[in-house]
């Protein structure tokens, strides 16, 4: 099998036909995304800007932006390409949220405000493409039924753990993110007649019965990269690093729980 031929099994034709993914795509998105969150660092640093809590604040509304378009592209609103699924729309909310950054960053002097500003406008543009197209979508809200009883024992689960388990306590905004990922999940397979579309995810729940296996999943994930990252941290330019990397561990569990959440919302 050619390089072509191996291209078009892996990585188009999941996309095309909407398989889901493969062992081999989700390594090499994988590398990919790692080689990409340090290059991006890298640049921050160069350019002289600062990594911090306004920074991160900043950024949330681009997530949702990201998160909403792929939901609207489930409901077909935007059409259905490569840059409007995953991996692509990624590729297309990273172009976008970078691009704002370097242009806010330099022709304004209180540029984290414009930059946090133009991030809701684009979730704003969502939110209108939406009214404009409410006959495409069958609001459920009967997902709310499911969800929102078990997000409040997930996370209730994550505030006790903060109470014993130091690393969780130091780390909550990401385990509370990734539950409510998971919590998504669970209530699209348990209850709502979804697929999961993850390699991993979809070979434990197969092998468990149940989309509950996801919290443990996240759980154990979590604690083991986050045991490395404590262990590999020796200096203070080391730790502005690893929490650019929790940035981006956030933003996989906030983003894709997001969209599953609005995509169930919206009966698509």
């Amino acid at each position: 099998m050619g390089v072509s031929e191996i291209f078009q099994k892996y990585f188009v034709n999941p996309i095309k036909y909407n398989t889901g993914y493969n062992v081999v795509n989700t390594l090499t998105y994988a590398i990919i995304l790692g080689i990409a969150a340090l290059g991006v660092y890298k640049i921050l640093k160069r350019l002289g800007i600062k990594y911090d809590n306004a920074f991160f604040r900043a950024l949330i509304p681009y997530m949702i932006f990201g998160a909403f378009t792929r939901a609207l592209t489930d409901a077909t609103i935007y059409p259905r390409t490569y840059l409007t699924v995953t991996p692509g729309i990624y590729v297309v909310t990273f172009a976008i949220t970078f691009t704002a950054l370097l242009i806010t960053h330099k022709l304004f002097e209180d540029w984290r405000r414009v930059f946090l500003y133009f991030g809701w406008a684009l979730v704003g543009f969502d939110f209108v493409m939406l009214l404009t197209h409410l006959d495409k979508v069958h609001f459920t809200w009967i997902v709310l039924k499911y969800f929102i009883p078990a997000l409040i024992i997930a996370e209730s689960v994550i505030y006790l753990m903060t109470k014993k388990i130091e690393l969780v306590r130091e780390n909550s905004y990401l385990f509370y993110a990734h539950f409510y990922d998971a919590t998504t999940t669970f209530v699209g397979i348990q209850f709502m007649g979804y697929w999961e579309q993850h390699v991993l995810p979809r070979f434990l729940m197969n092998l468990t019965g149940t989309a509950a296996v996801m919290y443990l999943l996240k759980f154990v994930t979590l604690m083991v990269a986050l045991y490395l990252m404590k262990e590999l941290q020796e200096t203070e330019s080391d730790k502005e690093l690893m929490d650019f990397i929790k940035t981006v561990i956030f933003i996989l569990g906030f983003a894709p729980g997001t969209r599953n959440l609005l995509r169930m919302l919206m009966g698509v």
